[in-house]
């Protein structure tokens, strides 16, 4: 094997999901711990003085406990390169979880042991399966009171469709959690508390080993001997095809906040997953160790380096290796350029890189240029990756600035936000950009964008809350654009205009869409504009 195709094959490139508060971002820490990325891990949720997480770079994160945008850290650990993303948990963000998730290999789903599967978890689980790439199982807070294990993988395979496979078991909960059973080596992996923001001290002990009772206590390794039976005569068997394509997903047990159990799971997780996949353009399939670069644009977000009000364009390496000196061609933009500032990152800390290889994920400066989904590739080539589907916005509001002196700050952050895909924007049809109505999947995104025009661009914001609910694009028979007054539109119905020019309508209610739909024989109502739609 070449050092190219070597350095490929050492890539792991993986999104965590969750439900809100299952210990995601927590454990995301104990990896970058694990990985001596830091040397102590914070906590998402403290005291004044305590460490804020990492991955939780942004104020509103930090004063609010939840991660609101996705992020990305990249470590090396025990020769593998890793590439975490770390999405928010929250339904209100996930849209922006749906994007990362595009630009993830496989996914870590964490499920806090006492809750069980949650709403946003069956949510994500289906985008993962959607894109048929593996899920590993990791569930969490084992150090608190925990529902039966058993019963857990249960509910995993009837609410979510898949098997599951145990490769580790847990002594205790709570106060009693021990540690793990390394089915595959037979042996007991006891750990020692040492506060959690260090790396958990381990002891390797077989199961038959005459001092287990005195380790573990008696009752306990009673316990354990009964399940490894049960687990052994009941469980289906460990098949990696059906692992690697989503059928089959393994479970470990631990708890991210004492780090008991972390890395054992991050040292199997690395084994089973997959290197860099493929990803389709068109009818064609991109082979990660192709020898042309590729790659296309996930994320971009503007000001996390507030000193100089700059914008990253976050993307996926696809295939081949990335040369800083080298030009690329952006499909979209139909033009050869040179990325300026490549960087790798750690949240909000980032590093110039001068390479990067199929698998990575890099930010580069983006002046403007670049979209989410845009695809770069070598000059010469001129394909496009599939498109990333879009949530349709389903809460509306009238937004202006409260100071009319500050148009031109309130234009700018209104196009950058929109442009990072947090919020759509619309404007009604010959009018200006001074005031403009905010389209969001979930209503949090209100808070986050009234928090950063403030902080970001010194801009109060002005708000009032819509009736609307949906929104179609429309489509005339000519291809011409409408006047309001062409259209019988009930007094439930706007027509608007998003900020690339294309006309939408938006609805209180289905009945209004299908009262529209009969009356306006010409226009065609389309759920998406562009690319595909999520559900």
């Amino acid at each position: 094997m070449s050092q190219y195709e070597s350095e490929i094959s050492r890539r792991r490139t993986f999104a965590i999901i969750s439900h809100p508060d299952a210990g995601k971002t927590t454990l995301t820490e104990k990896f970058l711990l694990y990985g001596g990325a830091i040397a102590q891990a914070g906590v998402v949720k403290g005291k004044k003085n305590t460490r804020a997480a990492t991955s939780d770079w942004m104020e509103i994160e930090k004063q609010r406990g939840i991660s609101v945008t996705s992020s990305v850290m990249q470590f090396q650990y025990e020769g593998f390169c890793i590439n975490i993303l770390d999405t928010p948990g929250h339904q209100d963000f996930s849209e922006d979880t749906y994007r990362t998730l595009m630009a993830a290999d496989s996914a870590v789903m964490v499920i806090d042991a006492a809750k069980g599967v949650e709403a946003q978890t069956r949510k994500l689980f289906k985008v993962c399966v959607m894109r048929d790439i593996p899920i590993f199982t990791f569930i969490n807070k084992m150090d608190r009171e925990a529902r039966d294990p058993f019963e857990l993988c249960e509910e995993i395979e009837h609410e979510l469709g898949i098997d599951t496979y145990a490769v580790n078991w847990p002594i205790g909960c709570g106060k009693d959690f021990k540690g793990v059973y390394d089915r595959a080596k037979k042996e007991i992996i006891h750990f020692t508390s040492n506060g959690g923001s260090k790396a958990a001290t381990a002891t390797q002990v077989a199961l038959g080993d005459p001092n287990l009772d005195a380790l573990i206590g008696k009752a306990l390794h009673s316990q354990l001997t009964d399940d490894v039976e049960l687990l052994d005569g009941a469980s289906c068997d460990f098949d990696m095809d059906r692992v690697r394509h989503g059928k089959l997903s393994p479970v470990f047990f631990g708890s991210a906040l004492t780090n008991f159990g972390v890395e054992p799971f991050l040292e199997s997780f690395l084994r089973m997953t997959t290197p860099p996949l493929p990803r389709t353009a068109g009818g064609q399939v991109i082979d990660s160790m192709d020898d042309d670069f590729s790659a296309f644009v996930f994320k971009i977000q503007a000001n996390m380096n507030k000193a100089h009000r700059d914008r990253i364009a976050f993307m996926r390496v696809v295939s081949g290796r990335f040369d800083a000196d080298r030009e690329v061609y952006h499909v979209q933009g139909g033009k050869k350029l040179r990325l300026s500032r490549p960087q790798q990152l750690m949240a909000a800390e980032r590093e110039i890189i001068e390479e990067a290889f199929a698998g990575d994920i890099m930010g580069v400066f983006d002046p403007g240029i670049f979209s989410i989904g845009d695809t770069l590739c070598a000059p010469g080539k001129k394909f496009q990756f599939d498109p990333i589907p879009t949530f349709a916005p389903e809460h509306f509001q009238r937004v202006r600035s409260r100071d009319t002196m500050k148009r031109k700050q309130f234009l700018k952050g209104m196009e950058q936000i929109a442009q990072e895909g947090a919020i759509q924007i619309f404007k009604t049809p010959y009018s200006g950009m001074e005031e403009v109505i905010v389209g969001v999947v979930g209503t949090l995104q209100f808070d986050v964008l009234e928090y950063r025009m403030r902080s970001e661009y010194n801009v109060e914001l002005y708000v009032e809350g819509l009736p609307y609910e949906y929104l179609r694009w429309i489509r005339t028979e000519d291809g011409e654009s409408v006047r309001e007054d062409d259209l019988i539109l009930g007094t439930d119905v706007k027509l608007v205009e998003d900020y690339k020019g294309n006309q939408l309508l938006l609805f209180a209610s289905q009945w209004s869409i299908n009262w529209t739909a009969e009356r306006n024989k010409n226009l065609t109502l389309l759920e998406f504009g562009g690319g595909a739609q999520a559900d």
